[in-house]
């Protein structure tokens, strides 16, 4: 059904269409005035910017605690898309640049600058990430088929996590390294959409998750143990999107193994899909899964991952966000002939105490047998952060964050270094 619904939209047209059969729309935009670029008071319920001082800038939820933090009202952040590029165009381009200091590695890294977690760089100011994208959203409205594009480019101290890491070596991105820092293109893909249908082709972050690597897309600097060891960041495959019954999306697709850009690495061949439903007004839930031979992840063996997602909306400014993640594979990325198992909960809490101020709690258990193989063996850790947003452009996060184990001394005697740990870290993200 999805290969008729593509083609029929590619015969339909996909640069023009026949607004006449939905008299709502418009086959060009309507602009609006130009983008406010972070109105204030003075302006509020002007046309430009809206009303932009609701009840999020005085204090949300009744408790009324942004009052006590001044007046705040952020309004639109500036773009460079704003300055460079006239009202209405079809495609978009900015970005951010993230620069950051924390105290100690992540923790399951055996030594600084083993790449083995997101923040591998300790007692030093890093540029994180300097990123770039461009993109046309493929709009399928209306009775119009659409096609759109995306690529993104970065530069920085976490590359390592944003690389093809799943391909040979020199394939694509995998190894743009120097020091430190490093390149990375993360996505670069086509999409096609027509009516409730939306196809992307190419290379694409994955559907599966909460946590990501673009940083402004993140509550915390740090990130956990779960996201980083027990699912994919990218794929390189096909993904299709459907959004023709209420208050559910379906996605699904093919791709080539975890982590790949462009490249087949031991034979990396699986389904990666699942479905988002919004149980309430309250309440989503997603579920995420791939399956089949998962490439580096799995040395060319088979396996199985879920991921599921619930987001709670508590209050006006309280969300509760509910992680778990688990894997069953018949090998593992250093042994193709070990059973690896791992799984993990992550509880997020976040308060909104208006627009520039926002708190946030996060407390996970993974466990894994890979790690120090063949044991299975708890790891927990908690962190508590801020979000503080001088200007719409500029978000700071600083955060404390405890990890530990209860099998320290195997841990620590394993990897080198006393595991059981508190870090310090603190960066800010600017975007454009």
């Amino acid at each position: 059904m999805a290969e008729s619904a593509i083609q029929s939209a590619f015969n339909y047209n996909l640069t023009s269409c026949d607004c006449a059969c939905e008299p709502e729309c418009a086959c060009e935009p309507d602009c609006g005035c130009e983008p406010s670029c972070g109105c204030d008071n003075s302006c509020c319920g002007d046309s430009c910017c809206g009303d932009c001082c609701g009840d999020s800038c005085c204090g949300c939820g009744g408790w009324g605690l942004g009052d006590c933090l001044g007046d705040c009202c952020l309004g639109d952040p500036c773009t460079l898309q704003d300055y460079l590029t006239p009202c209405c165009s079809d495609y978009n381009y900015g970005g951010w640049v993230s620069i950051g200091y924390y105290n100690h590695n992540e923790r399951l890294s055996i030594a600084p600058g083993d790449e083995l977690s997101f923040n591998d760089f300790p007692n030093h100011l890093n540029l994180d990430q300097a990123w770039f994208y461009i993109e046309r959203v493929a709009d399928a409205d209306c009775c119009c088929a659409d096609y759109g594009y995306r690529f993104d480019i970065m530069y920085g101290a976490q590359a390592h996590a944003a690389q093809s890491y799943g391909n040979q070596d020199n394939v694509w991105d995998k190894s743009l390294d120097h020091g430190p820092y490093g390149w990375a293109m993360p996505q670069l893909y086509g999409e096609v959409a027509y009516g409730d249908w939306s196809v992307k082709a190419g290379h694409f972050f994955t559907p599966v998750g909460y946590e990501v690597i673009p940083a402004p897309d993140n509550f915390f600097y740090s990130h956990t143990l779960t996201h980083y060891n027990s699912e994919p960041f990218t794929h390189t495959g096909v993904l299709a999107d459907y959004t023709g019954v209420d208050n559910v999306t379906l996605f699904g697709g093919w791709t080539l193994g975890w982590d790949t850009g462009f490249d087949q690495f031991d034979g990396g061949s699986n389904f990666v899909g699942g479905f988002t439903v919004q149980v309430t007004d309250d309440v989503a839930f997603t579920y995420g899964t791939t399956a089949g031979n998962l490439g580096w992840y799995t040395s060319g063996s088979d396996g199985y991952t879920q991921h599921i997602v619930t987001s709670i909306t508590v209050s006006e400014c309280t969300t509760w966000i509910v992680q778990s993640d688990y894997t069953n594979t018949n090998g593992s990325s250093t042994d193709p002939t070990f059973h690896a198992e791992t799984g993990g909960i992550s509880n997020y809490l976040f308060y909104e105490l208006n627009d520039c101020w926002s708190v946030g709690g996060r407390a996970e258990w993974w466990k894994s047998n890979v790690y120090v193989a063949g044991d299975n063996i708890s790891y927990y850790d908690i962190t508590g952060g801020i979000n503080y947003r001088p200007h719409a452009n500029v978000v700071i996060r600083p955060e404390i964050r405890y990890d530990w184990t209860p099998a320290n001394t195997t841990v620590s005697n394993a990897i080198g270094v006393d595991y059981n740990q508190t870090t310090f870290a603190i960066d800010a993200v600017f975007t454009y």
